[in-house]
């Protein structure tokens, strides 16, 4: 439904995939710093109870006082509990495994799949004044990522580039119809964006090959390749723009963050 009450309206984006291990951490925190690099004001939401994205931006344990754990339940509002990063205009919301519980302490409220679709649409939230919330959903199909899915105005769908990885999409897009058919019509496939590609790699190509043959359009023109300065920037609790700003997975994710707001130019 339409936010017709909002000052500032913020371009929602979960970052989704039930697989782990296809990038998708990787995936909202480059893309994130690389909105924000771009002039762009991002908020990244840490759903997942692992809080690797959290970790990955620096956000030690006892930074994590307020979570997305008491974001959900409403304790705490989002102007409070949005905290700054060393990435200029990318702010998190940062998680800690208190989440993971989440299925259990849940199943009694009636809201449960609405509790980040309210929290975001708190009038207060337009004194941030985000262009882009990113979430970060677990690697599962659980209650959390049907929150992120109901809140979210599209998902952006991380493809490793290996054998099988079409066929694991299979389960994420019966998930986006039940929740298109139950909570939210408008959502939308932002994009399916290739991960850990090697154009070395015959493999690499026949997914890419495939994708775009199945896919179409629906597939982002940028590939993120294999590349160890990616893997090696969260152990540095930084981005891969502030880790290695002229390595190949900084331009990606620039290439990236480029075609997302060119999508959205009139």
């Amino acid at each position: 439904m339409p936010d017709l009450l909002r000052r500032h309206k913020s371009k929602i984006i979960a970052i989704a995939n039930q697989k782990g291990g296809v990038g998708k951490t990787t995936t909202t925190i480059n893309l994130g710093a690389s909105l924000a690099e771009a002039g762009k004001r991002v908020l990244l939401i840490d759903l997942d109870p692992q809080g690797n994205a959290s970790t990955g931006l620096g956000l030690l344990p006892e930074d994590r006082s307020v979570t997305t754990y008491d974001f959900l339940l409403g304790d705490v509002a989002g102007l409070d509990a949005a905290q700054s990063t060393d990435v200029d205009n990318l702010l998190i919301i940062p998680a800690t495994t208190d989440l993971s519980s989440a299925d259990v302490e849940l199943i009694s409220n009636e809201k449960r799949s609405f509790l980040l679709h309210d929290a975001l649409r708190d009038l207060a939230m337009d004194e941030l004044k985000i262009d882009y919330i990113l979430i970060d959903c677990p690697p599962s199909l659980n209650i959390l990522t049907v929150n992120a899915m109901v809140a979210a105005h599209s998902i952006i769908v991380p493809l490793q580039s290996e054998f099988f990885a079409l066929e694991g999409l299979s389960q994420l897009m019966l998930s986006l119809r039940d929740v298109r058919d139950t909570a939210n019509p408008d959502l939308r496939i932002e994009g399916v964006v290739l991960t850990m590609y090697d154009k070395r790699n015959n493999l690499s190509q026949q997914v890419e090959k495939d994708a775009r043959d199945n896919l179409g359009s629906l597939v982002f023109k940028t590939v993120v390749p294999r590349n160890v300065r990616l893997s090696e920037a969260p152990s540095f609790a930084q981005s891969v723009l502030d880790y290695d700003t002229t390595s190949t997975g900084s331009a990606a994710y620039r290439d990236l963050a480029a075609e997302l707001i060119a999508r959205e130019a009139p």
